[in-house]
């Protein structure tokens, strides 16, 4: 009987001691775990470049005009680098041009100041930006990796270091062209001769144009009711609600707008989708808005470019 009350306080008491070496195992486990997603954590460097750039996206393609012979010519855009995460090995940012909004991904060289960056490749408008940094400016060039699938396959940039600021104040210059130049509208007119008397027809092509009212209502600051709106031109409608959007930064699809905003030096293109970031106010407004420009006419004139 002494042996085996013996032998099993021996068991106990190892088990005991097994125990409390298995308690601290699992310590150092937990600080050899922490140690490791420590070190998984990746650093960042240089964020003094992170942010927007913004500017000239040039290039040349075949310039098609309603009249005459297809010519090459120079072709200017905008477009926004947005630089978010830069680490030993890898940049990580976006593109965003006519609305097209493209992440990108490449590496910066610290001797050089320059990045190269490529855009996925599985849209035939990706490509590789090699651009150089000075000070707050980003200059050099693009080149698409499908350069059948574009009409400008080569585009040198320009760019300026820009901050994104929502401002409710923000307005059209009152200097801009309010003139839709993307949607030409064909009209049949009469054209009486002064000599014979006789009338003849003739097609002509007029461009939507919009009203000093689009610097004068503001959606972002202003509750709006249908009198404010009610006899303005579909144009306008569609600037003033737009420019709700513009304000947050959204980069339009449509070159319409696009031009309007691009007017501006305010306008920075950030994100294809801003509504969650409208107040409740420009929520109801951009609703009857909408209403309004469902039924609404346009004026529409000729002009020469």
């Amino acid at each position: 009987m002494k042996i085996l009350k013996l032998s099993l306080i021996t068991l106990f008491t190892i088990t005991l001691t097994s125990c409390k070496k298995d308690g601290k195992t699992t310590d150092s486990s937990k600080d050899s775990l922490s140690a490791k997603k420590d070190s998984a954590v990746v650093q960042e460097f240089h964020k003094e470049y992170y942010g927007i750039y913004m500017g000239d996206f040039a290039g040349k393609e075949m310039i098609t005009p309603e009249e005459g012979e297809e010519y090459e010519g120079d072709v200017y855009k905008k477009i926004s680098l947005k630089i978010n995460k830069i680490t030993k090995d890898s940049v990580y940012g976006q593109s965003i041009v006519d609305g097209n909004q493209r992440p990108f991904r490449g590496v910066f060289n610290e001797n050089t100041k320059s990045f190269v960056l490529d855009e996925p490749g599985n849209n035939k408008t990706d490509g590789r930006f090699e651009v150089s940094l000075n000070k707050d400016s980003l200059t050099g060039k693009w080149n698409a990796f499908n350069k059948s699938a574009v009409k400008s396959p080569s585009k040198n940039l320009k760019l300026i270091k820009k901050v994104f600021v929502y401002n409710p104040n923000f307005m059209l210059d009152e200097n801009s062209d309010l003139i839709d130049w993307e949607n030409p509208k064909n009209f049949i007119e009469k054209y009486t001769d002064e000599v014979t008397g006789k009338t003849e027809k003739y097609t002509t092509s007029k461009n939507r144009i919009a009203s000093d009212a689009v610097f004068k209502i503001n959606a972002s600051k202003q509750k709006l009711t249908e009198k404010d709106i009610k006899n303005l031109r579909k144009l306008d409608l569609e600037i003033i609600k737009n420019s709700v959007f513009a304000r947050h930064g959204y980069s339009f699809k449509k070159a319409t707008y696009r031009n309007f905003f691009e007017q501006t030096d305010w306008y920075i293109p950030v994100s294809n989708n801003v509504d969650n970031d409208l107040s409740p106010m420009e929520k109801e407004n951009v609703a009857l808005l909408n209403r309004f420009i469902k039924y609404a006419e346009d004026k529409y004139d000729s002009f020469g470019r």
